[in-house]
C-alpha cells in the first residue's frame, strides 16, 4: 500500500460518501500491485455499486484525461502519492 494522505483536487460527493472513496481506495491497494490499476479501479468501482446502488465508474492511474457527465454528489478527483482516482456515477445528458 502507498504511504500519505489523499489529496482532494476536486468532488461534489459528502464527506461521509468520500471517506468511504478513500478506504475502498486503501483496501484495494493492499489487495493489488500499485501498478494493477484495472483490477483497484474495479474493486472501487464493485464497492461503490454494492454500497450506493450501480452505475458507478471508476479510474485509476497516473496519467489519464477523461470528459463526462455525472449525476450530483457522486464525484471525486483525488491522489495518493503518484495515483489518481476518479470516481463518479453517470448520467445521461440531453442532446
Amino acid at each position: 500500500m502507498l504511504e500519505g494522505k489523499a489529496v482532494v483536487m476536486d468532488t461534489d460527493m459528502s464527506l461521509e460518501m468520500q471517506a468511504q472513496a478513500m478506504a475502498f481506495a486503501s483496501q484495494a491497494l493492499d489487495l493489488y500491485e500499485v501498478f494493477d490499476c484495472t483490477s483497484i479501479a474495479a474493486y472501487i468501482k464493485k464497492e461503490f455499486d454494492k454500497m450506493y446502488g450501480s452505475g458507478w465508474q471508476c479510474v485509476v492511474g497516473t496519467s489519464f484525461s477523461c470528459f463526462f457527465t455525472h449525476l450530483k454528489g457522486t464525484f471525486i478527483y483525488y491522489s495518493l502519492e503518484t495515483i489518481n482516482f476518479l470516481i463518479f456515477k453517470g448520467a445521461s445528458s440531453s442532446l
